[in-house]
């Protein structure tokens, strides 16, 4: 059965990209190069995607995070994808409700609201009562999503291990970005996965050095009742931030509330960035509420990134070399975060550095977009095939949306501006850590440690020079097709004198010989000479070797 929905799938997918993409495919199966394939434009990728149901627009979504893999106009095309579907009717959802609860639904609900309030490809959202009168949204998961996702993953994961056998599969690592995808769409089937997300940052954002905690609310997850397809939490009263209504109170003006309010959602993702490590991946204008008590809500938890110490130390000196515009550092920053990098390229990526930063010189912070400079940054390693770690797109999108709803909430606001004030707690914080006496014993110890094991490891050095003993291991790339290149160098530079001594040879022997045997011998050896001469010549020019 599931074979069958299979291929009646593939028969779908076909149908729409060859409908929407025949000029592209056209170009390939017409002369295109192989070894250079081209995307369809950006609209058409996305209007593919979009025909191709919610699924892969979920894959759109998961590009847009990847400005390492795609050029800008793909990721701005990809970034506008939003799951739009009608909501499954109540009578379906009442089933998947009613087989996730413990208890008859109506022991635990007072009230069900059966109209929902959001509804998304994977699951929809309808507020309720519980039976002791507080309030909670419930996520409810669609019935038969799971097994649509599977068909769909199970294709893509195909597709991509073909992908991976050419030239650009293997570059980009499209099997790794097809696992990646599958990975987290399964993670985002399971509710119980959101919870802990959801109480992680709730813990998280519970403390902070920078702004108040009390004026940030994550909602509560209600445990006793959430399961895999059934997510319950804290219903909070609000509206939408970007079209909250904010009025002169306190003597705080609208414009003052607002600029607070674009500083507590900085700092605490900042905190989340580049102290937690664990931050939330989602911050579109849609999930920042206002609250009717005046606090900030951030809702919807299910995409998180992590960063490890030291991808944050990296992240935090890219942000002072941009500022200081520093190309070398920058380079020296992005060999350090990446995963493989292509030495041929390493060259350019300095000049590469400088040219896009050149554009900022004149420019004043407040006019510069941080989260545009880093997607140069990760359009450069792409160009010069540098392979960063795939959560730097994640980061970078973060980044993008957080720094474009602001922007959008409080058009004066820069990040850079916000994050100066906290570069110098940021680098103590990852220089001697929450406790610096722990840290400064710490590194106590390894000194010691250090100087107690050194003067044993250089007798033992000492000892194995002394004693001959002493091998070096070197590897040089791509040494087999230097030995090869020296090796036909050497067989024609051979030929060449073989040649030469034929010619001369005839020479001598036109010249000393007065019989007509001579004669003959004499015209066969300038025969083999122009024959083989002529056959050295034209391989020397069909490799190419005599081009400029």
């Amino acid at each position: 059965m599931f074979l069958t929905q299979t291929v009646s799938r593939q028969r779908d997918i076909a149908e729409v990209v060859l409908r929407n993409g025949w000029g592209y495919m056209r170009g390939l199966l017409t002369g295109g190069s192989a070894d250079k394939p081209q995307l369809p434009t950006p609209a058409v990728l996305r209007k593919i995607f979009i025909e191709l149901g919610p699924v892969y627009v979920k894959l759109g979504q998961l590009l847009s995070t990847r400005p390492d893999l795609l050029p800008a106009s793909y990721i701005e095309e990809l970034s506008t994808l939003q799951s739009s579907v009608p909501p499954v009717s109540w009578g379906d959802i009442e089933v998947v409700l009613r087989q996730e609860l413990k208890q008859p639904l109506e022991e635990v609900f007072g009230f069900v609201n059966p109209q929902p309030i959001a509804a998304g490809s994977i699951a929809q959202t309808h507020r309720a009562k519980l039976i002791d009168g507080r309030e909670v949204a419930l996520k409810i998961q669609r019935p038969g999503i799971d097994v649509i996702i599977e068909q769909d993953t199970f294709l893509i994961r195909g597709l991509a291990e073909l992908v991976d056998r050419t030239e650009i599969g293997q570059t980009y690592d499209i099997k790794g970005l097809a696992d990646e995808f599958t990975k987290a769409l399964r993670d985002e089937l399971d509710f119980i996965l959101e919870a802990s997300y959801t109480k992680q940052l709730r813990e998280n954002m519970s403390t902070s050095r920078w702004f108040d905690p009390q004026q940030l609310v994550i909602p509560e997850v209600y445990w006793d009742l959430t399961t895999r397809k059934l997510l319950v939490l804290e219903w909070l009263d609000g509206e939408p931030l970007l079209t909250a209504n904010f009025s002169q109170t306190n003597g705080v003006s609208p414009q003052e509330e607002r600029r607070e309010i674009t500083r507590l959602l900085f700092r605490a993702f900042i905190q989340q960035l580049y102290v937690d490590g664990f931050f939330h991946a989602d911050p579109h204008p849609g999930n920042f509420f206002y609250l009717k008590d005046g606090r900030i809500a951030l809702l919807d938890c299910g995409l998180v990134g992590r960063l490890d110490p030291r991808s944050q130390r990296i992240l935090t000196e890219m942000i002072l070399a941009i500022v200081d515009m520093d190309a070398q550092r920058c380079t020296q920053l992005t060999l350090q975060l990446a995963d493989s990098a292509e030495p041929e390229k390493l060259a350019n990526l300095e000049i590469s550095y400088e040219r896009m930063l050149r554009k900022y010189y004149n420019l004043s912070l407040s006019k510069i977009s941080f989260a545009q400079v880093f997607y140069e940054v990760l359009q450069i390693a792409r160009e010069n095939r540098i392979r960063l770690p795939s959560n730097m797109g994640l980061y970078a999108k973060t980044v993008a949306n957080l720094e474009g709803s602001a922007r959008i909430f409080d058009p004066e606001v820069n990040l850079l501006d916000e994050i100066k004030p906290l570069m110098t707690d940021l680098f103590q914080r990852q220089l001697l850590g929450d406790n610096p006496l722990q840290t400064l014993l710490r590194t106590a110890l390894d000194i010691k440690s250090l100087s107690l094991e050194s003067p044993r490891q250089i007798e033992l050095l000492l000892d194995r020079v002394t004693s001959e003993s002493l091998k070096w291991n070197l590897a040089i790339k791509d040494f087999d097709g230097l030995r090869r290149s020296l090796d036909v160098s050497a067989n024609r530079l051979s030929f060449s004198i073989v040649v030469g001594s034929l010619i001369i040879g005839a020479a001598i022997i036109s010249s000393q010989g007065q019989t007509s045997q001579f004669s003959v011998l004499s015209n066969a050896l300038f025969g083999v000479a122009s024959f083989l001469g002529l056959w050295l010549i034209i391989s020397i020019l069909r490799s190419g070797r005599l081009r400029s």
